[in-house]
């Protein structure tokens, strides 16, 4: 009996470990990839705005995406005091403003990649780059929703949980059938 608790406690331990791991390795590529449209359409952008295009260029005008609804990847671009110059994205009519300390870290590392929650209910994967063009300078904003991610990630979750009390079971027969 002792060599049973034995048996079952290891394979449960090396099971639920190796399942939470799995778990974790697909969900932060879920989210990890997430970013990507983002990061091409800011780089492009701030590309464009230091080679002197002018904010009203690199955003589509009289496009208005409401984020708090729509899936749909946007664009905002901000001066260097963080006040928006151009947006296509819209949040109870107005234009969404990060945390001021998203643009100093901008400021000092060209680059943040962070998930913003605007309000409950309203996450989007968001990509923050620095651009500079003569005197003027600022930043641009590209993001969308990530509630597909999101959805993903907990049908992953409850798959994993399935697939952990399978495998717990699984021990347990291992562990009544191996000390004989």
């Amino acid at each position: 009996m002792k060599k049973s608790l034995i048996y079952f406690i290891l394979f449960s331990g090396v099971f639920v470990t190796l399942t939470f791991l799995s778990y974790l390795l697909v969900q932060q590529d879920l989210r990890m990839s997430a970013n990507d449209p983002q990061i091409q359409l800011a780089e492009d952008d701030a590309r464009a705005l230091s080679l002197g295009a002018v904010p009203a260029s690199v955003v589509s005008r009289g496009k208005s995406i409401n984020i708090s609804e729509s899936l749909a990847p946007f664009v905002i671009v901000y001066d260097n005091k963080g006040l928006a110059l151009e947006s296509e994205a819209k949040l109870h009519n107005s234009i969404p403003i990060p945390p001021k300390g998203v643009f100093d870290y901008t400021r000092t590392n060209g680059e943040d990649r962070i998930t913003w929650q605007p309000e409950d209910g309203v996450r989007m994967a968001t990509v923050i780059t620095r651009w500079q063009s003569g005197n003027s300078s600022g930043f641009v904003l590209a993001g969308r929703s990530i509630r597909e991610v999101e959805n993903r990630a907990q049908n992953l979750l409850r798959i994993t949980l399935v697939v952990t009390l399978w495998l717990v079971g699984l021990s347990l027969i291992l562990a009544i059938v191996l000390p004989k």
